[in-house]
């Protein structure tokens, strides 16, 4: 156990540590990551960088009262997203701290407006939501005494709306679609779940935490993207990272209402202590002012024409991995990707073992689990390491076919993110 340090080191020691702590990760620089860290270009990232760092010291909190710049960067960046979604101007948005505080607002929000529009008691409730949902609406429902319904998908991996259909009752609170779901990469049928919210009068969520910032702009350079925005009749909220394929700085994404009355009820108005009432629109309290900083940069350096530059190389290369992969004898996708989140297998294989060997060469390696897979959620990092992800693939499958057939165990890898 660390002791709390009697006197400071200097900034050369401080230096040196930083570094021998960085050499412990995985190189995320060279593409050996599927996930967690996003670049669109160099110079988008340190535009975005140095904004963060000009507002490293103001608080997002007191956006309000202390820090009118924040304000209205802030609101110029939900003005723009909520643009690019197809909102309308009696739609409202928050900047939140990441996906899972967006879902969470997004929650609490449907069951608020249960409880007030249809006298559902506390206590009660449910969401009914795919398998493939992210986990952060159960981190909701348990938070909030909610049941999840999870149902199960169609071959292609995609939300069965009729099975979603059948698991509603008169105390479900939110319907959930993904855009595209995590696991599998693919886009569920917005506009039906949209019709089925409308028939049944129950909120529906657009989880676009991963492909909002993306989608639009390979729609734009041509290729065929499912409705799910804000346009979609029937969606009462959508969840979007600025930090995913917005290319922005760490922590910034976007929750967006169909109205303002919708997005109040995701907030907290508190009276209950000394120093007077304490209004929120965010579960935290402290934000840092660099992630809306870094947002409004990087949307404005890049704008349009940039992400749809970028959108373009992501999607080429996104077909460029389907196409090696599948080339690989054995070797398929597990859904046909919507954007650029990739999960495939060769059923003959252990694929854990093949993820362990791909450990062994350096790459961090990406897994589903049902079926088990191996998964890649591409980003600009990934393109220059194409071809050495592909040969070390086909290498270790190689490997690991001849240990299978001669009846040798080997190390598995188990799907945590």
């Amino acid at each position: 156990m660390a002791d709390f340090p009697v006197r400071g080191l200097s900034r050369q020691h401080i230096d040196r540590a930083l570094d021998a702590f960085a050499a412990q990760d995985k190189n995320w620089r060279a593409g050996r990551v599927p996930l967690y860290v996003f670049r669109g270009d160099h110079d988008a990232y340190e535009i975005g960088r140095d904004a963060f760092f000009r507002y490293f010291s103001e608080n997002a909190l007191g956006a309000n009262r202390a820090f009118s710049s924040v304000k209205a960067m802030q609101e110029e960046v939900l003005e723009m997203c909520l643009s690019l979604l197809n909102g309308s101007a009696d739609m409202a948005g928050i900047f939140t701290c990441g996906g899972t505080e967006s879902i969470f607002l997004a929650v609490r929000a449907a069951r608020s407006e249960a409880r007030l529009k249809r006298g559902l008691p506390k206590g009660r409730g449910n969401i009914v939501l795919p398998i493939t949902a992210h986990p952060a609406f159960a981190k909701a429902a348990e938070t909030m005494d909610l049941v999840e319904r999870r149902v199960p998908v169609l071959e292609d991996g995609r939300a069965d709306v009729r099975a979603m259909a059948d698991a509603l009752d008169e105390e479900t609170v939110m319907l959930v679609g993904s855009a595209p779901c995590f696991p599998y990469g693919v886009i569920d049928p917005i506009r039906e779940l949209g019709e089925l919210a409308q028939g049944s009068g129950v909120w529906l969520h657009t989880d676009a935490c991963v492909g909002g910032y993306l989608a639009p702009f390979a729609r734009d350079v041509g290729y065929v993207i499912p409705d799910f925005d804000l346009s979609v009749p029937g969606v009462a909220s959508l969840s979007a990272d600025l930090h995913k394929y917005g290319f922005c700085p760490k922590p910034a994404s976007t929750v967006f209402f169909s109205n303002s009355e919708r997005a109040g009820l995701a907030g907290f108005d508190l009276d209950v202590w000394p120093s007077g009432r304490f209004v929120t629109p965010t579960l935290v309290g402290t934000r840092p002012a660099g992630g809306v900083a870094g947002a409004w940069a990087t949307l404005n350096f890049l704008g349009a024409e940039g992400y749809r530059r970028i959108a373009q190389r992501i999607m080429a290369m996104r077909d460029a991995y389907v196409e090696g992969i599948e080339a690989i004898s054995g070797y398929g996708m597990l859904a046909r990707p919507d954007l650029a989140l990739l999960a495939f297998a060769d059923p003959s294989l252990d694929m854990p073992r093949v993820a362990a060997m791909m450990s062994e060469k350096g790459w961090l390696p990406g897994m589903t689990s049902r079926p088990e897979g191996l998964h890649i959620m591409l980003s600009i990092l990934h393109e220059p390491v194409r071809e050495e992800y592909l040969s070390d693939l086909q290498a270790c499958s190689a490997i690991v076919r001849q240990q299978m057939e001669a009846g040798q165990d080997g190390a598995r890898e188990s799907a945590k993110y």
